[in-house]
């Protein structure tokens, strides 16, 4: 009794507090790596466009996508007064270990920016946080191996707790009836899901009914599939290991890895839907379908290469995946969609940052519009809605800010390359001499190759790079400690 209590205690405050504050760390790394991967230049490259930095570009956008999604779905939980325990330990888990990833795929991206904690730096405390987030509210290692299907296994199965108080109740003659009753529906159960399991995994789900809508129509019935498999494998893994399950911590975090991830696709399907299905959304929908169902697909093979009993290994092998092991990773072509859509301001990525503070001068806006939005919190576009677009046309962002500035360095670079396109034209033929970009930027406007208006809108485009691209740094008297 004293464990449920601890675990429905643990259980609001873990679907809340830990989700919320990873889910809003992930969302400022979204939109800044997005940003700084489309102003920071290598070889006049955007550093965004070299594949080498598309990859964490993808696992942050992903990441980000299906967290916020199970956050919400949980959050919805809260507030129908569930105290889901199992649940809770699912989101605690997967928001601080994704956060944690996507935290250092950001610093990655960011390079020394990322390292050196200043003013100017919009990562480092997030950095700080994640180690904290990881070990509160039940460590993740103990939350993997020993909550996460320790207590659904259990709790979550339909006979298995019928069983268990029959055998504690003191009428003999009706716990004996009770206690076969629950048998035998246990063993049709049993049957039934190792027959949906090998028949699904034969067909590849085909035939399974599924919401209306051909993108998502895969995923409901890989799903669907995995949910059979995972019952038979959880009923196998408790008859044959019986109370050394418990000690069997690498075998019971792998088929929580796999209740775990089914509950992160149900969440991020349905956010899909509840966005109204928007089509530019896909990309972020299928890498992180994919890179999920890959992962039960491994976490599955694990159990089954690492149980025990030879007779049982064979026959899950057998009945989960009878043609073998066909799913795979997301492929770089999704990644690079993932990575063009943060670098770019759009619908897309307006909804995968929702809510997230956006710096703007003063709290005013180029129109002075007093029934606008509030320019403070990114407002959650509609599907089909091409998001914030009035709204970015308004906004001044505050330009001695951190995120400010690289949000108004990432529209002046849009707004400016086709003037650089001009003054770089002009270089290659030789009619400008000057190394110096800003001298450059003076001999084009003094050449009549472009106008006073355009050089001024070059020179305040090279000042935002220069503040977003820039380390924080400090002189020698700022270092000294001060003597009291």
């Amino acid at each position: 009794q004293g464990w449920r209590m601890l675990m429905e205690c643990l259980a609001a405050g873990r679907s809340i507090s830990l989700p919320a504050s990873s889910v809003g760390g992930m969302k400022l790394a979204a939109r800044t790596c997005g940003a700084y991967s489309r102003v920071r230049k290598q070889f006049k490259v955007p550093i965004g466009k070299f594949e080498g930095v598309e990859e964490p570009l993808a696992r942050i956008g992903a990441h980000t996508y299906m967290v916020d999604a199970a956050r919400r779905f949980t959050a919805l939980a809260i507030d129908l007064r569930e105290k889901p325990s199992v649940i809770s330990a699912i989101i605690k888990y997967h928001a601080t270990e994704r956060g944690r990833v996507v935290i250092n795929d950001a610093m990655d991206v960011h390079g020394g920016k990322g390292i050196c904690l200043g003013p100017d730096n919009y990562l480092g405390r997030f950095y700080q946080q994640m180690p904290i987030g990881i070990t509160v509210e039940g460590a993740n290692i103990l939350t993997r191996t020993l909550m996460i299907f320790g207590q659904g296994a259990i709790r979550s199965h339909p006979y298995v707790l019928k069983e268990i108080a029959a055998t504690q109740d003191q009428n003999h003659k009706r716990a004996l009836l009770q206690f076969d009753a629950a048998l035998f529906e246990h063993l049709s159960f049993a049957l039934g899901n190792a027959a949906r399991s090998f028949v699904f995994g034969w067909t590849g789900g085909r035939g399974i009914p599924v919401p209306h809508g051909h993108e998502t129509a895969r995923y409901y019935r890989q799903l669907t599939r995995f949910s059979a498999a995972f019952a038979l494998s959880a009923d196998v893994a408790m008859a044959v290991l019986g109370g050394t399950l418990k000690r069997r911590e690498k075998i019971s975090a792998r088929l929580g890895d796999v209740l775990s991830l089914m509950y992160l696709c149900s969440a991020t399907l349905k956010r899909f839907a509840d966005d109204g299905r928007p089509a530019e959304d896909l990309p972020l929908l299928h890498w992180s379908m994919q890179d999920a169902l890959y992962k039960i697909q491994q976490a599955f093979d694990g159990v089954i290469q690492n149980f025990p009993n030879p007779l049982a290994r064979g026959l899950l092998s057998v009945l989960i995946f009878p043609l073998g092991q066909r799913l795979s990773p997301p492929s770089d072509h999704l990644g690079h969609q993932i990575a063009a859509l943060l670098m770019q301001p759009g619908a897309t990525r307006d909804r995968l940052t929702a809510g997230m503070y956006l710096p703007t001068a003063h709290g005013k806006t180029s129109s002075d519009d007093i029934h606008a939005p509030s320019p403070h919190l990114n407002p959650l576009p509609r599907a089909g809605e091409e998001a914030n677009e009035s709204l970015r046309e308004r906004v001044v962002y505050d330009e001695q800010d951190a995120v400010g500035a690289l949000e108004a360095a990432l529209l002046s670079t849009l707004a400016c390359e086709p003037l650089q396109v001009i003054v770089e034209d002009a270089r290659k033929a030789k009619k400008l001499k000057a190394l110096d970009e800003l001298l450059r930027i003076a001999e084009a406007r003094d050449a009549g190759i472009i106008t006073a208006d355009q050089a001024l809108q070059l020179e305040r485009d090279y000042a935002l790079r220069r503040k977003v691209i820039m380390v924080d740094d400090f002189a020698p008297e700022q270092l000294r400690v001060r003597q009291p």
